[in-house]
Formats: C-alpha cells, sequence, structure tokens
C-alpha cells in the first residue's frame, strides 16, 4: 500500500519540475521538448501541469506565457534562517532568484551593491534581509542556504 504523503510529495516534486521546464523555456528560448528532456519529465505531464502556460504557434511550436500567477514553495532568509514560503507567481520567484544572487555575491565579494534595490523590499509578506551584519551572522552560523531556494514538498508552508 502507498503511502499518501509520499504520494503527495512526488506530485509537488513533478509540479516543481515542470515549473522548472517553464523557466528554463523562458530564459534560454529552449523547446519544449528540449527544456523537458533537460529536467527529466514528461511533455505530457508539463502539459498536465502547465498547459494554461503554454501557447501554441501556427506552425505547431509551443512558446511560453510571460509570466504566471503559479504557486512556487521557495525558501526566503529570515532572522532565524531560512523558512519555506508560498510565492505566487513567475515575478515574484524571479525577484527571490535575484534576491539570493545579490546575497551570494555579497557573501563571497564583500560588494553590497546588489544589495541596495532590494532594500525595504518584502516577497511573500517577509522583509528582505539587506543588512551586511545580519546576512554575515546567518553565514557564520550556517543557517542561509543559497544553493536551494526551493524548498523541499514536505516542508512548505
Amino acid at each position: 500500500m502507498r503511502n499518501g504523503n509520499r504520494k503527495r510529495g512526488n506530485r509537488r516534486d513533478t509540479y516543481n519540475r515542470a515549473l522548472h521546464v517553464l523557466a528554463r523555456m523562458r530564459r534560454t528560448g529552449e523547446t519544449l521538448t528540449s527544456a523537458a528532456r533537460e529536467e527529466h519529465i514528461d511533455l505530457r505531464t508539463v502539459r498536465k501541469y502547465l498547459g494554461a502556460e503554454l501557447r501554441g504557434i501556427t506552425n505547431g511550436e509551443v512558446q511560453p506565457t510571460k509570466a504566471d500567477r503559479r504557486v512556487r514553495n521557495m525558501m526566503i532568509p529570515t532572522e532565524k534562517g531560512v523558512e519555506p514560503s508560498s510565492i505566487h507567481g513567475s515575478k515574484e520567484a524571479s525577484q527571490l532568484g535575484r534576491y539570493m544572487s545579490a546575497v551570494g555575491k555579497y557573501l563571497t565579494t564583500g560588494d553590497i551593491s546588489g544589495l541596495e534595490e532590494f532594500e525595504g523590499q518584502t516577497i511573500a509578506g517577509r522583509q528582505l534581509i539587506t543588512d551586511p551584519d545580519v546576512l554575515n551572522s546567518l553565514a557564520q552560523a550556517g543557517a542561509l542556504q543559497l544553493d536551494q531556494i526551493y524548498a523541499l514538498p514536505e516542508s512548505s508552508s
């Protein structure tokens, strides 16, 4: 007998991989077939989860919409460390990705210029941390995970 939680977790993992296909198509201009192959997911599964975000063109090519309002479970740095949160839409997810990139750049080079654009901004109702002292203390405590911004299926809130 299958565990219902495991099945639900697999669905979230599959949904996240479908979102990665959509992001890859938007970012690189790859075809749906190529992007799905790179993300190890079947085309039919991508269409099942994200059909509304894919638009057909007359010559048979499929193009992604420019943006979406789909929910993504992602990790956001807070004063206590990173916490899972539901991010609504591709634009907000991209903003979080740019923020995490700026945090990573600061921690490796000490350059705070990338953090300045995020001063006073919030994502999913959480204030983005731009104070270098707080970021340094979180990094020293090992509380920042810059390489993994998508939440694990069982840890989303």
